[in-house]
């Protein structure tokens, strides 16, 4: 009982592991989209929506790894020498999905902070176009008071 178990939980962590190197990809995509001069408000909400999908896999795997291994933990604690090798290729991979885990936490912030600054730049550019129009407008308005002139200016000769 407890091999096929394990196995399970051994696949379960590939699976989570290869998930985070999409999520690694997925991030170094979304760092190429906000460097970009314009931002591509659309493959920027492409990627952040595929990140998250890649994101709802891990969660649905980590449930079912704790679950499995709610099951299963007296038994690999009872009978370690038996399943010494499954066991440490868990900690391995447990060792890799945290080096990974890690590594998108420090991608994560600094994509962030890259998005904090561009969007900030997108609102600087908006209101730089709102201070042109009202500019525009304003000189406009300025001009045409100039070319109005009042009846009273007006020769009026009979």
């Amino acid at each position: 009982m407890g091999k096929e178990y394990l196995s399970v939980m051994i696949q379960s962590l590939q699976k989570k592991s290869k998930i985070l190197d999409g999520i690694i990809q997925k991030n170094m995509e979304q760092h190429q989209i906000l460097s970009q001069d314009t931002l591509d408000a659309e493959a920027f909400e492409q990627n952040v929506q595929e990140k998250s999908d890649l994101v709802d896999q891990i969660n649905f795997l980590d449930e079912g790894f704790e679950e499995l291994y709610g099951r299963v933990k007296s038994v690999i604690e009872a009978e370690k020498q038996a399943h010494r090798e499954d066991i440490l290729l868990m900690k391995k991979l447990i060792a890799e999905i945290t080096e990974k885990s890690v590594s998108i936490q420090s991608e994560e912030l600094r994509n962030r902070r890259l998005m904090e600054h561009k969007f900030s730049q997108e609102r600087k550019k908006i209101h730089a176009k709102r201070s042109s129009s009202v500019a525009v407008n304003q000189y406009y308005k300025n001009m045409a008071k100039l070319n109005y002139m009042d009846a009273q200016f007006m020769d009026k000769k009979k």
